[in-house]
């Protein structure tokens, strides 16, 4: 069964899929890696979810404010043995209705172009490439995404 709960940064099985993240994204980015790194820190997060199947912690996602109504959605992650079951589009929806109930009226995210499976994953959700924002503007291998809530 399928369970979602919402919760701080601070919470173990958070951090332990961040950190499973942190080591997925390094193999990916190699050398970039140290750059994206600074954009992926918890400090200013406040808003967390973990998803768990049964008893196991399989995905998280946070949102943090970006700017007045706007929430960056971060750190969206699931367990290879649990992808393929919908699990990432839930974690989307519930940080969509929670933002909502924060008064944020729309979420921006950023991802890279080595991941199509990311890229697939938002626009069926229906958020939709926005130009390069914030940090990331001048990023060539950066996509940014929007949705309206």
């Amino acid at each position: 069964m399928i369970k979602i709960i919402r919760t701080t940064p601070e919470n173990i099985d958070f951090i332990s899929l961040i950190n499973k993240l942190d080591r997925d994204i390094k193999l990916r980015d190699g050398d970039e890696h140290t750059f994206f790194a600074q954009f992926n820190k918890t400090d200013s997060i406040k808003n967390a979810i973990v998803v768990y199947d049964e008893l196991q912690a399989v995905g998280c996602g946070a949102f943090k404010f970006y700017e007045e109504g706007v929430a960056e959605i971060k750190r969206m992650y699931v367990n290879p043995e649990a992808r393929g079951k919908g699990i990432a589009s839930k974690v989307l929806t519930e940080l969509e209705f929670w933002a909502k109930e924060e008064n944020y009226t729309s979420c921006i995210l950023e991802t890279g172009k080595k991941y199509p499976e990311a890229i697939a994953l938002y626009k069926k959700n229906g958020f939709v490439v926005i130009p390069n924002y914030g940090q990331y503007e001048d990023i060539e291998d950066s996509i940014c995404f929007q949705k309206t809530l």
